[in-house]
């Protein structure tokens, strides 16, 4: 349910009908500081942590040894990251960019869930809890000490952080930005550790125990996670372009938090009326996000003439045309991701009614 919720989230602060008029909290923050945006990405690791203990616990029932269980992951890694940089070709191909982006959102889940999946194949809970320390401190004490050539040590600006150093080293061009990118290399790291955290949640949710117990396990974890975070963002702010530890810690106690006001509304007291729709696309969530990213893409490229004669994209038009009728433009183009996610859920739903699910 939480993953379907977070891909709802993610199509809507994706897809709005302009990007000049966007309500605040749909964008991310400028820097330092978080949104609702800002939630959105680090829920959806989370709960790639928190399934693989049920994951790797079912395939173990049904005779799949360690091997095997490493083997399935290393596959799954590559095809997302494959798709990931498919994705990024088609956008390169059809706006002729001058540089092929090599990270992005898919390939830093691929990442994130490898390293996380091994950790815990390996090491089990201990090696999870033991590992995301390791990756939150030893990130901070990089970005803390490491000095940047120019730039000196412990700078957490755009272009003086030794994450963007280490894009600029590692990937040269090919980044979201000139001489950044925020699904880099170097903060790859922390992510992994958010991922950990979600893996930690999971262990402890399929525990045999009473389910009031782990309500209240994951609420008192999700405080003690958001609390160390915004202690720690006093010397390493919160910010999500760099995934610093303090935003890792921050978010990972927000959705632990997020994981039990749901698992005791559905699992406990079967409250599933009105949240279907999230059923529908947390089944789906590779293809929802993939298919809408391609749709978008595809609208965006696709040029017509406007009333001025000069071209404009297809997804303007589109708005312009329906949506663009209020005093304010941001409720129309508020409208119009809502209007967007609507199509989706539409085909995600009759997908879920066909039991046609893409497994990756």
């Amino acid at each position: 349910m939480l993953r379907g919720a977070t891909i709802a989230g993610m199509i809507v602060v994706n897809n709005p009908g302009t990007w000049s008029a966007v309500y605040p909290p749909l964008l991310h923050a400028d820097w330092h500081g978080w949104t609702y945006t800002d939630t959105i990405f680090p829920f959806f690791l989370f709960v790639v942590g928190a399934s693989i203990p049920f994951s790797f616990g079912r395939r173990a029932a049904q005779g799949a040894g360690r091997r095997e269980l490493l083997r399935h992951t290393l596959w799954r890694a590559l095809a997302l990251f494959g798709i990931g940089l498919a994705l990024n070709l088609l956008s390169l191909l059809l706006f002729h960019r001058a540089h092929l982006r090599i990270p992005g959102v898919l390939q830093r889940i691929a990442l994130c869930f490898l390293a996380a999946a091994a950790i815990w194949l390996f090491g089990g809970r201990r090696g999870a809890l033991l590992g995301a320390i390791v990756l939150l401190g030893g990130y901070w004490a990089l970005m803390a000490l490491v000095p940047v050539p120019g730039f000196g040590v412990g700078r957490y600006d755009l272009q003086g952080n030794l994450a963007a150093h280490v894009d600029r080293l590692v990937l040269g061009a090919h980044t979201w930005k000139p001489g950044w990118d925020p699904e880099g290399p170097l903060s790859t790291l922390p992510a992994i550790a958010t991922t950990l955290l979600g893996v930690l949640c999971g262990a402890r949710l399929r525990e045999p125990d009473a389910g009031e117990r782990k309500v209240t396990w994951l609420i008192g974890w999700g405080w003690v996670l958001a609390l160390l975070g915004l202690a720690w963002s006093r010397v390493f702010p919160i910010n999500k372009n760099l995934w610093t530890s303090s935003y890792a810690l921050f978010m990972g106690g927000l959705a632990a938090a997020s994981l039990a006001v749901l698992y005791w509304a559905i699992d406990m007291r079967s409250a599933r009326r009105g949240l279907a729709p999230f059923l529908w696309l947390g089944r789906n969530a590779i293809g929802a996000f993939v298919a809408s990213t391609v749709v978008t893409i595809v609208l965006i490229a696709i040029k017509v003439t406007g009333p001025d004669g000069k071209p404009r994209s297809l997804w303007s038009t589109i708005f312009r045309t329906v949506f663009d009728r209020f005093a304010d433009p941001r409720l129309g183009s508020l409208l119009f991701a809502l209007a967007y996610l609507g199509v989706w859920l539409l085909i995600f739903r009759a997908l879920d009614r066909r039991r046609l699910y893409w497994k990756i």
